[in-house]
């Protein structure tokens, strides 16, 4: 069901600082800053040969990512995202097997214009699961 590894995403309390680093300390081509109102986040992607990383920066205090820079003050891997070709199967494969999803179950546009889901991540041993459209 899941494809590749589409990007690992990075929970950052300050975008520019964060992204300043990845630029000017490894060299990584980093994208622009896009807010992402639905989601409460602003996001660049660093893109690599085989993958992206993903750093979230809260927009706003009812941000998912507000509250897990709370628990995480120095930031911290926050999800993993994987594709898949078909997000509704996958979703509906995914309430069969009981596992649950994050909202409503019903997919948002993503950061890349795509339909994603997110994954309780004490389904997936500790870890938020985000499924993107390929």
């Amino acid at each position: 069901m899941i494809g590749r590894l589409n990007h690992v995403a990075i929970a950052v309390p300050d975008l520019a600082a964060a992204s300043d680093l990845y630029r000017k300390t490894l060299g990584a081509d980093v994208s622009a800053p896009e807010a992402l109102d639905e989601h409460g986040v602003t996001v660049v992607f660093i893109t690599l040969p085989n993958t992206k990383i993903e750093l979230l920066e809260p927009l706003g205090q009812g941000s998912p990512i507000a509250r897990f820079l709370e628990k995480n003050p120095d930031g911290g891997v926050h999800h993993v995202c994987y594709e898949v070709d078909d997000i509704i199967a996958a979703r509906d494969r995914l309430l069969d097997s009981g596992a649950r999803l994050l909202g409503s179950g019903e997919p948002k546009i993503g950061a890349h214009g795509k339909p994603v889901l997110f994954l309780h991540p004490k389904d997936f041993n500790g870890t938020l699961i985000e499924l993107e459209q390929a």
